[in-house]
């Protein structure tokens, strides 16, 4: 992917956090930044659209489930460099807790995520998940 140090601007992004019955979703990441990695599933927001609304698109995008966007669990920067030191990726990310409203659905990985699934608390040191997304976990769990 070439270099973007012609960026004007940060992208609003959002992600969910869905939780069932003791387990989270989480997609691998197909593209960069963060490919290859499990992560809670997410994306840009589209022009138009609240925040609610992209991050319940974005799921169903990228799982094929359809979820139901909670309050706001989180917001942070992903600023990431390139090897020359100019800015690759700039998102503002706004984290919502979600649930789902068909929980026995088949995941259908899609758009940007290789994979998806239910993971459960104690699986989650068996899988490279980024450390925002462990850091998430915990301080929910935590209440």
């Amino acid at each position: 992917m070439p270099a973007r140090n012609n960026l004007q601007s940060p992208k609003a992004a959002v992600g969910a956090l869905v939780l069932n019955k003791g387990r989270v979703l989480l997609v691998k990441r197909e593209t960069a930044p963060s490919k290859g990695l499990w992560a809670i599933p997410g994306g840009k927001i589209e022009l138009g659209e609240t925040m609610a609304q992209a991050v319940e698109r974005e799921i169903l995008e990228e799982t094929g489930l359809i979820i139901r966007a909670g309050h706001i669990i989180h917001i942070f920067d992903n600023i990431v460099h390139n090897s020359n030191g100019d800015i690759q990726f700039h998102y503002i990310i706004v984290d919502f807790l979600a649930h789902p409203l068909n929980p026995e659905a088949k995941l259908t990985p899609g758009d940007d995520a290789a994979d998806a699934r239910w993971v459960a608390l104690d699986e989650l040191d068996s899988l490279s998940v980024t450390e925002t997304t462990l850091n998430l976990i915990q301080r929910v769990m935590k209440g």
